[in-house]
């Protein structure tokens, strides 16, 4: 036993992995370390120490958590009538800037991840949006992007030689070193077949 040093240890705590010998052992260990006794899920194994016993635990533990956001989004406040209102209003005034706005069902992952606002005070939508450079294999994601905002000026901390991250900079080497007028922005249209003329 690690805390009496007397009796041979007969549990181990699943948490900081002392042993103990009784019930008192481990309330004294529990006491002195201020440990609760659960074990950490999230807790660093290296590849040699990883058994089937960890992935099995770390599939329950993906498991819970996929649980727990599909309850969350299920809670009330999602249907409540102010979240309602407020997409509604969203929506109304998307239309009056001639933008079409589609929102997915409530659980979906794009909904619950979207931060796009509308500021009635300035008048201006504050966009959610993900840059996806494909030759990278690298997405990024912006909130709050106001939508004066030039797509030039959106790309300017990625893609521009001198004014990127330098750790972005080498990530997206192949856009950085490429002329930008030989750069492509495409944006994703959605509901529509391959290749149709817009």
């Amino acid at each position: 036993c690690e805390t009496c040093s007397k009796e041979e240890a007969k549990y181990r705590c699943p948490r900081c992995m002392k042993y103990s010998c009784s019930l008192l052992c481990v309330k004294k260990h529990k006491l002195a370390l201020s440990c609760n006794g659960v074990r950490d899920k999230t807790a660093f194994i290296s590849v040699n120490e990883f058994t089937d016993l960890n992935l099995l635990s770390d599939y329950r533990f993906l498991e819970d958590v996929g649980r727990t956001a599909d309850a969350a989004a299920r809670h009330c406040i999602v249907h409540s009538p102010a979240t309602k209102r407020l997409l509604y209003c969203l929506r109304n005034k998307a239309r009056g800037c001639n933008i079409e706005l589609k929102t997915l069902p409530v659980g979906f992952t794009k909904r619950r991840e979207n931060s796009t606002t509308f500021n009635s005070m300035e008048n201006k939508f504050y966009w959610h949006l993900k840059l996806v450079f494909p030759h990278c294999h690298a997405e990024y994601t912006l909130k709050g992007v106001p939508d004066d905002k030039t797509l030039a000026d959106i790309l300017k901390p990625y893609i521009d030689p001198v004014e990127s991250d330098p750790v972005v900079c080498q990530r997206l080497k192949i856009y950085t070193a490429s002329p930008q007028s030989d750069v492509q922005i495409l944006m994703k249209i959605e509901n529509r077949s391959r290749n149709s003329v817009r």
